[in-house]
């Protein structure tokens, strides 16, 4: 694998975080990874894509806050760096929750630029409770704030070496359907999919969206991938290792594979801590020796 920059790295804190697991994940990756055009469609904080740094990549998210602001660091991080230095500046709870409560009048959320609605973005996330990226139903970010002493709101150096990555390098940005996002995939693709985690008891954190993820949501993930299978693309899942997901990839073309991850974020305190999840893998490494 290709040396990479260690401050290309997830300028959030997300929820669901693939950070900690990333030994787990790079060793089930295709060994020739960097010859594939990478594929991520729920890209989140991007922590498997920023640890390998692909030349080539079609990465999307259906958050559509959360995609302006990597769209704004890679076409405007001077300008966004401005306004987080001031908020670096300016950071109380008087003031989180003044910009927190912005989207509560959508008139005036809508006379944000673009640059300014990424700002607004990174200061929440780097100011409020967990670093938690919540919305409710009506898609107004809900969480308090977190009485953080000395929160890194604005990392200068992160953000400009991310914005470089993602101007040298051939990396498309969208901001649609997990299925669409992947429909330009072939046999020289590979695609990781971190979708929001099943919740039977709903206890996991899954509100990035007014509209959720639901267990139908999942099914059509799965059948996402058998499609993805019998083209020959090679795909890797994380999901949480609940029966109903290894009831649902209970197939002889998935491989599935435990791993343990430390979660901090569950509202039912026996989901927090050393937690299992399944990545699950629909190919197989010929052996060296055949």
């Amino acid at each position: 694998m290709p040396k990479t920059n260690p401050l290309i790295k997830p300028f959030l804190k997300w929820a669901g975080g693939k950070r900690q697991l990333l030994s787990e994940i790079k060793t089930q990756l295709p060994k020739d990874i960097d010859k594939y055009t990478y594929y991520e469609p729920f890209l989140g904080a991007g922590a498997v894509f920023f640890e390998l740094q692909p030349k080539k990549a079609e990465i999307n998210d259906s958050n559509e806050q959360l995609i302006l602001t990597y769209n704004a660091i890679k076409e405007n991080v001077e300008k966004l760096i401005l306004i987080l230095k001031n908020y670096q500046k300016n950071n109380d709870k008087d003031s989180f929750y003044e910009i927190r409560n912005i989207d509560r009048d959508t008139i005036k959320f809508n006379k944000l630029t673009n640059i300014e609605k990424a700002a607004r973005l990174i200061f929440l996330n780097k100011t409020c409770f967990n670093g938690l990226y919540r919305v409710n139903s009506k898609g107004m970010f809900n969480v308090p704030y977190g009485k953080y002493k000395n929160p890194a709101i604005c990392e200068e150096k992160i953000l400009r070496q991310i914005s470089d990555y993602l101007n040298t390098n051939a990396i498309n940005i969208f901001n649609i359907d997990f299925e669409k996002a992947v429909s330009t995939a072939d046999d020289k693709s590979f695609i990781y999919f971190d979708p929001p985690y099943h919740s039977p008891d709903k206890t996991n954190f899954t509100g990035y969206q007014a509209n959720g993820f639901g267990e139908n949501e999942q099914k059509r993930l799965r059948d996402v991938l058998l499609k993805l299978t019998n083209k020959g693309i090679k795909c890797l899942v994380s999901n949480s290792d609940t029966g109903y997901i290894r009831e649902l990839y209970n197939n002889d073309l998935f491989e599935i594979i435990t791993v343990q991850a430390k979660r901090a974020i569950n509202s039912n305190p026996s989901g927090r801590g050393n937690v299992s999840e399944v990545l699950i893998k629909n190919w197989k490494e010929l052996s060296k020796f055949i």
